[in-house]
Parts: C-alpha cells; sequence; structure tokens
C-alpha cells in the first residue's frame, strides 16, 4: 500500500493491517466526537428540568455546534505547524476534559460552557481524522476505507438520539452518562493512535496566522451567532441582526486581506482558485443543510406527529443507519477498484432530494414501514456523497494543502448544517404560528403535552405539525439540488495512487546507450586479459553461461566473446555511426 507523499519526503509505507489499526482509533475518535454533538438532544428536556434555565435550553445544543465549526480550519492549519499525531492527541485530550466538566455540571452556565469546549475538542477530532486518513491513503485507495469513515459519521449523527433516549431511559444511568459515554472510547483512541499512527517528522513554517485566525474566527462566530440566535433570541429584522450581520461581513473581508498576506495562511487563496476545492465546498454546504435539518426534525416529526417516544423515534432512523453505512461501505469500494467515483455524489444528491421530497409527503397516519423508506432512500443518498466530496477535494488538491483542503470542506458542511438547523426552525415556528394562532405556546413544544390534548384540538395541532413539517422538507429538496448542480461541473480528476500503473520510464538516451556500451567492451576486455585466477567478475560472468565441463575462465571468456562484445557494438552503433567498440575502448584503459 503506498502511502501519500509531502513536500518534505514520502511518507512510510503503510500495509492495509496497518492502515486497519489507525483506521480503529480514527473511527473511535470521529464516534467520539460526533455522538457529542447528538447524543444530548433527546435529553434536553430532563436536563432543564433538574438544572433550570429553560431560556437557555438551545444553547446547549447550539454551543457545540459554534464552537465545532469555527475551530475546523484552525485545527487543520495548526497540525501542518505542529503535527498531525500531536495535535491529534490534544483534541482527544480537550474532548475527554471538556465532557466531564459538562457531565458534571451543577448549573446552565457550566454545562453551556462544557459543551462549548466540547465543541472545540470535536472539531478537532472531525476535522484531523481526514486529515491523517488523506496522509496514509493515496486517493485512488482512500475510497476504501473513507467509506467506513463516512458510514461512522451518519451512524453517530442518527443514534446518537437512539443513545440519548437509552441513557435517559435507564434509571440506573441518568443524563450526565449523555456525556460520559464519550469518555472512554476517547482514551481508547488515544492509545490505539499512539501505538500505530507513525507520520515523519517534518520541518515546517512555524509562523502562525495569528491575525487570519482572528478574522476567520470571528467572521464565522457573528454568522453562527445570527443563525442560531435570530428569530428565537431576537427577531430577524432586529438591530441584533443588522449588527451581527455586519460583523460578520466585515469580519470575512479582513479574513480574505490577511489571508492574502500571511505568508502560512490558515485557508491559502489558492484553494478559492481550485475548482474542485469551491465546488466541493458548495455542495458540502448544501448537503449539511438537507443532512442535519432532516436529522434534527425528524425525530421531532416522529414524537410529535405519530407520538413516539424518544427511544422508540431512535430506533424508527435505524433504516436510514443501515442504508447509510451500507451506501457508504460499498461505493468506497467500487471506488477502489475502479476509480471512478463522480457517479456516486450526483446520484446521492439526486436521492438526497428523492427522500426529502417522500418525507414531505408523509402525515399524520403514515405507517412505520412508508416512513422506513423513506428514511432508506435518505440514507442511501447521504451514504454515497457525504465522504466522496471529501474524496474529490484532496485528489484535487497539492499535498502540501491535504489539511487546509480538508478541514475547509469540513467546515463548509457544518457550516451548512448550522444553516439548516436554524433555516429549517424558523421556518417550522412560522408555519406553526400561522396554522396555529390562537393555540401556540410552550405545549406545542412538549410530546407529552400535545399528546394529551383533547382529540379534537389534538388533531388540529397534528394537522399543523404535519404540514410544518412537510414545508420544512419540501424546502430541502432545491437546496439538494443545488448540491447536485455543483457536484455536476466537478471535474473527474484521475485519482493518484494506489491501482494506477506508475509512469512509463523515459527511453535511454544516446548518451546512455554509448555509456552501455563502453561499459560492456570494459567488461570483456578485463576478461579476456585474466591470468585465470578466481575473481569475482570471472565467477559473475561465467554464470551467464550454462555449465559444461569448461572450466570457470573458459565459461567467462566465452561470454565476453560472443555476448558482452556484439552487444556492446549494437549498444553503440544504435546510439551514432562509431569505429568498432575495440577500437574506441582500447586507447587509455589499463590494460
Amino acid at each position: 500500500m503506498a502511502g501519500q507523499a509531502t513536500a518534505a519526503g514520502p511518507q512510510k509505507q503503510y500495509t492495509h493491517r496497518e492502515i486497519l489499526e489507525v483506521m480503529a482509533g480514527l473511527m473511535l475518535a470521529l464516534l467520539t466526537s460526533m455522538l457529542s454533538t447528538s447524543v444530548v438532544g433527546t435529553a434536553l428536556p430532563t436536563i432543564v428540568g433538574e438544572l433550570g434555565g429553560q431560556d437557555q435550553y438551545s444553547w446547549v445544543a447550539s454551543a457545540t455546534i459554534l464552537t465545532m465549526t469555527v475551530s475546523t480550519p484552525l485545527w487543520g492549519k495548526l497540525s501542518d505547524l505542529f503535527g498531525r499525531k500531536r495535535l491529534f492527541q490534544v483534541a482527544l485530550g480537550v474532548f475527554v476534559a471538556a465532557s466531564l466538566a459538562a457531565g458534571l455540571s451543577q448549573n446552565m452556565g457550566q454545562l453551556i460552557a462544557g459543551r462549548a469546549l466540547q465543541g472545540i475538542g470535536a472539531g478537532g477530532l472531525s476535522a484531523l481524522a481526514q486529515v491523517i486518513l488523506g496522509d496514509i491513503v493515496s486517493p485512488r485507495e482512500r475510497g476504501r476505507y473513507s467509506g467506513y469513515i463516512g458510514a461512522v459519521f451518519g451512524v453517530s449523527t442518527v443514534a446518537g438520539p437512539l443513545l440519548g433516549g437509552f441513557i435517559v431511559d435507564a434509571s440506573w444511568l441518568g443524563w450526565r452518562w449523555c456525556f460520559y459515554v464519550g469518555v472512554p472510547l476517547a482514551i481508547i483512541a488515544a492509545v490505539v493512535i499512539q501505538k500505530v499512527l507513525k507520520l515523519p517528522r517534518v520541518k515546517r513554517d512555524t509562523r502562525v496566522d495569528i491575525w487570519g485566525a482572528t478574522t476567520i474566527t470571528t467572521s464565522a462566530t457573528a454568522l453562527m451567532l445570527l443563525l442560531t440566535l435570530g428569530g428565537t433570541e431576537f427577531a430577524w429584522n432586529s438591530p441584533w441582526t443588522y449588527f451581527l450581520a455586519a460583523i460578520s461581513l466585515f469580519s470575512l473581508a479582513m479574513a480574505v486581506l490577511a489571508e492574502r498576506t500571511a505568508g502560512n495562511p490558515i485557508l491559502p487563496p489558492r484553494l478559492f482558485r481550485n475548482r474542485t476545492f469551491v465546488l466541493t465546498s458548495v455542495a458540502s454546504l448544501f448537503v449539511g443543510v438537507a443532512m442535519f435539518g432532516a436529522m434534527i426534525y425528524m425525530p421531532q416529526f416522529l414524537q410529535v406527529v405519530q407520538g413516539m417516544s424518544p427511544t422508540d423515534s431512535g430506533l424508527m432512523t435505524l433504516p436510514m443507519v443501515v442504508t447509510l453505512f451500507l451506501s457508504s461501505v460499498v461505493s468506497g469500494k467500487i471506488v477502489t477498484r475502479t476509480g471512478r467515483w463522480k457517479i456516486f455524489p450526483v446520484a446521492g444528491l439526486l436521492l438526497v432530494a428523492v427522500g426529502l421530497f417522500l418525507l414531505s409527503r408523509l402525515h399524520v397516519d403514515s405507517g412505520p414501514v412508508l416512513i422506513g423508506v423513506d428514511l432508506a432512500v435518505l440514507g442511501v443518498g447521504l451514504g454515497l456523497s457525504m465522504q466522496m466530496l471529501i474524496l474529490a477535494a484532496q485528489n484535487g488538491a497539492e499535498i502540501r494543502d491535504m489539511a487546509s483542503t480538508t478541514s475547509g470542506v469540513s467546515f463548509f458542511r457544518s457550516l451548512g448544517g448550522a444553516v439548516g438547523v436554524a433555516g429549517f426552525g424558523a421556518i417550522l415556528t412560522n408555519r406553526l404560528n400561522s396554522e396555529l394562532p390562537a393555540t401556540g405556546g410552550p405545549a406545542l413544544g412538549s410530546p407529552d403535552a400535545i399528546q394529551a390534548l383533547p382529540e379534537p384540538v389534538k388533531h388540529v395541532v397534528l394537522e399543523a405539525f404535519t404540514r410544518g413539517m412537510e414545508t420544512v422538507f419540501l424546502v430541502g429538496v432545491p437546496i439538494a439540488l443545488l448540491g447536485f448542480l455543483a457536484v455536476v461541473f466537478l471535474k473527474e480528476l484521475p485519482l493518484r495512487g494506489g491501482a494506477t500503473p506508475p509512469p512509463a520510464a523515459p527511453p535511454p538516451g544516446k548518451d546512455d546507450l554509448v555509456l552501455a556500451g563502453l561499459l560492456l567492451e570494459l567488461v570483456a576486455q578485463r576478461v579476456e586479459r585474466a591470468d585465470g585466477r578466481p575473481s569475482a567478475l570471472l565467477a559473475a560472468v561465467a554464470r551467464m553461461a550454462p555449465p559444461d565441463d569448461r572450466t570457470e575462465s573458459e565459461r567467462a571468456r566465452a561470454v565476453a566473446r560472443d555476448v558482452l562484445r556484439p552487444t556492446s557494438r549494437a549498444l553503440i552503433a544504435q546510439a551514432a555511426p562509431a569505429p568498432p567498440a575495440k577500437e574506441l575502448v582500447t586507447e587509455g584503459i589499463p590494460q
């Protein structure tokens, strides 16, 4: 298995078994980071009931998404400066410490702070897992392994609410284990990575782009705050909206200036001149909008409209989990075998659009089989598209930009997720307010309270939620189609490395032919002038003749006369007309 080469020299060559060992650590780390963002959803009502702070409800989830998104590009560049392995272990340490802090929280302020720190660690784990995979596996072979990464990402995102519901419902665990559950996995991942990941030390420019990091983080933070708090903490048409939008745009303009003048930028401007990076980032943005929007609001549909418990709603997403896993793994293996990858994100984003459309047709009386089939279609689409976009971006990037490219695409996907959650939430809220102007209120946020309503009122509320969800999923359809268009315009570049045959060696030049002829002539002369005593040269030349009754010296002289000398003359004659080889080399050669 060929490893990637870096600007500083070739990487260690990893065998299939060694790659699988590294993958085990990466997948454990990625599982813990992704679970941390999704497992808490079903536990939030219980947490708020114990710690209080209903007005801070949304921040428990938003704090992690916010810090994970804004820190992603920083982790990629820092790994270029200080090493992948070291930064990956730092991210694991940050994640473990933050998880323990969140689980030990005594009030909502402490919990939100722990969740924000947890998001920083999770951002490093999710970004660096992809970067390390890009370092140790060539793009052609990477499809074979990136399918597993994509499967872990999707499964953990979807299965998180199921695990959270189980933990909350289990009396012997409690909600604090929603944060503790990832700690053992993170520790095991750290041990595995320390043992099996051996990356060469590369001297790099250690200058840190402080101004770029500050402006990029400020721009992303302001945008995330606007998307998270807009429509809930303040009205969209309010001074806070315009203030945060202005801060985000101004910081973005300063970030562009900073990155154009920085000696070692976090997001090099040359990336945005790379058509593959731009299109995969745009497609990842739309995938994030559609994926996170569907995954966040589908459990609400199942619990509110279908009347399922948190655990049952998690189980209902299993068809999406299974199909996402299978499609991701199978497509990765096919890419490794064939070298063709574009068909998968193209088909995947079309299936995402179809899946969202099918979900928009669900209603109060829809059965579990129909819901499962619709979710399975969406799962196939996500499995075919998520990791292939990362693969395409890495394959189209220069080796020196591997970390920046990977973290950049991941950043846009997370940003799309934030846009999807906030945008779909605003759409649902506005639709409910228009459908239920007289009955809206806190009860609409509680599935148990809605199920306890009198039948005529309950039916009206459920129909309103159904129409609201229909609008949410329908809005996701054109968004997925925009991602489809971005992928259609991608150029399918051949995957580097792996099964691709190496380039043919250039034909020998005339000087090479003459040199080879002269060397053969020199060997022939030395053999012919040998005094018959045993020597390494005679033994080597004699082995070229079939064994017979002749002495070693006689066989060697026969080879020199019948093979070496004619071959020498033929090579020199092929290069250029010349006198006989013996005349050329006799003069000046020690006798």
